[in-house]
């Protein structure tokens, strides 16, 4: 299962171990089976701290292995082989598990031990999900410091027959004590935050008690990221207010353009900009969404002021705009009702649950292409729908696709309705441009990727200047049209929604701000 690499490698990793880890593997006849048993005995030969015991009745689900300290009783299933993506989940199970040190902050170590509640958290995945591993490895992280959480991460393309059952139609889905907890990325603060009663009111009221910021970065994408770093290089208070860091770029797989770097993954990136703004003190307040911003005309005390939707409060003598983007939608009937039915907007993370099944694309940019050819591997047939007379994509990237047997193009298609049977999307209806005939294509899945619409909702009624398509207005300085508040990256007029584009701007807003500052000072 593993090469020599590889194994050295984990070794290495194993050698922090402090304490006894059993592996406990539930078989059947299948193939899966004799890979998980292969892959566990293969890690127990690395650390005379591990042991592996067969116990099939310990699972009905088949194959399982639970990484268990048998001292604490925790339990960390993995139904399936956690290799791809989820490789890194096994391992932080294997060191947490044995005695390693979690890279949590004390607060919230204790606030897991508290929990009084019996949590059994099933986690459905996909290997090529890049989402994934962080749903899982912050359950996992849970489980291991309170024995009342058992975590189950599934793999959903070798469970076909319970992902069916569940009608699971995007990963991760997660469910706890058998009810749907949520689906898509979350972030271990926002698990905490619906388990444990009273901790977001808690946590706004830590949040309101901060000091003023010189400069308080909004979003924690490329430019916002950007905007931080190069402000607490300064040496001034920088904080930053993120949903999460890395924003879009999460959602990103081959990154082949940023320069210096000739291929990297965007949870990758967004990891080296976590690192990055905690190497220069950033005080980081994640898991936040801003929903207003007073101008410091406004205030009494002369500062900007920043309302969250958790009701906490922030102050700063500047700002800095970059909330970004995201996919945008296409606003047909039934695309709402089948959103994680069928309907879905990441081809690298939901793909594999449509094995062998017909899917559509809408969009013949390079992001629709692109998701065509990597589904083509997957699926049984992609139908590509483009609006206009000819594609927008790169001509290699439309070359590949015209030369795979299982993809359709069609031009001046769109849309009109998404169709379902009330639990799944079963097709769509689209209208032939040309003719103004309506059509229907039968199918199980719908890849929207037709582009975005920048995340500036909440500024609209606010006094920042907006253009007709949503974008924060700015001059070549990154100056908005309100005193003191600046903005960066792809939510700005700003052409070409780059990230080294948008890193550049969030470098410049920093800046003028900083330059703003002196100024108010002088």
């Amino acid at each position: 299962m593993l090469d020599q690499a590889i194994k050295q490698q984990l070794q290495q990793y194993l050698a922090n171990l402090k304490q006894d880890v059993r592996l406990v593997v539930s078989l059947d006849d299948s193939k899966a089976s004799q890979e998980i048993e292969s892959l566990a005995n293969e890690i127990a030969e690395l650390s005379s701290f591990i042991s592996v015991t067969r116990d099939d009745s310990a699972s009905e689900r088949k194959p399982v292995m639970t990484v268990s300290n048998p001292d604490k009783s925790t339990q960390l299933r993995f139904a399936g082989i956690p290799m791809g993506h989820e490789f890194t989940s096994l391992v932080l199970a294997l060191l947490h598990s044995g005695g390693h040190p979690i890279k949590l902050e004390s607060g919230v170590i204790e606030q897991i031990a508290r929990l009084d509640k019996k949590l059994d958290v099933e986690i459905f995945i996909s290997l090529s999900c890049q989402n994934c591993p962080d749903v899982v490895q912050a359950f996992n992280m849970m489980a291991a410091i309170n024995p009342d959480i058992k975590v189950t991460m599934i793999d959903g393309a070798l469970f076909q027959e319970e992902v069916k059952q569940r009608d699971i139609m995007a990963v991760p889905t997660v469910y706890v004590n058998g009810e749907v907890f949520g689906q898509g990325r979350m972030s271990l603060s926002e698990i905490l935050t619906k388990v444990d009663d009273g901790a977001a009111e808690k946590a706004a009221a830590d949040i309101s008690k901060k000091d003023p910021f010189d400069v308080l970065v909004i979003g924690g994408g490329p430019g916002g990221s950007a905007a931080a770093i190069y402000s607490a290089r300064k040496g001034i208070r920088t904080g930053l207010v993120a949903k999460r860091i890395g924003g879009q770029v999460m959602d990103t797989m081959a990154i082949e353009n940023f320069i210096s770097v000739k291929q990297t993954k965007g949870p990758k990136l967004a990891a080296d900009l976590g690192e990055h703004l905690n190497e220069y003190g950033v005080d980081i307040v994640e898991d936040q969404q801003v929903d207003k911003i007073m101008g410091a005309e406004h205030t009494d005390d002369g500062y900007i002021q920043v309302s969250l939707e958790s009701g906490a409060r922030l102050k700063s003598k500047s700002l800095i705009l970059s909330p970004g983007a995201r996919w945008r939608e296409m606003n047909v009937p039934g695309e709402q009702e089948y959103r994680n039915k069928g309907v879905a907007y990441c081809p690298h993370c939901d793909g594999p649950l449509f094995k062998g099944k017909k899917t559509a694309v809408i969009g013949g940019g390079n992001s629709g292409i692109e998701a065509a050819i990597d589904l083509a591997g997957i699926v049984e047939h992609v139908t590509v729908l483009e609006f206009s007379d000819s594609l927008r994509a790169d001509q290699v990237l439309i070359n590949k696709a015209n030369s795979l047997p299982n993809i359709d193009i069609i031009t001046m298609a769109q849309t009109t309705e998404v169709v379902g049977d009330g639990k799944r999307v079963t097709g769509l209806t689209y209208k032939d441009r040309n003719t103004d005939e309506i059509k229907q294509i039968e199918l199980s899945g719908i890849f929207v990727q037709i582009g975005l619409v920048p995340n500036t909702e909440w500024l609209k009624d606010s006094s920042v200047a907006l253009s007709q398509r949503g974008e924060i207005e700015i001059n070549a300085r990154c100056e908005t049209n309100m005193n003191g508040v600046f903005a960066a990256g792809d939510a700005t007029t700003v052409p070409y929604k780059q990230i080294i584009i948008a890193m550049g701007e969030g470098a410049k807003a920093s800046l003028s701000a900083f330059d703003y500052l002196i100024r108010q000072q002088g």
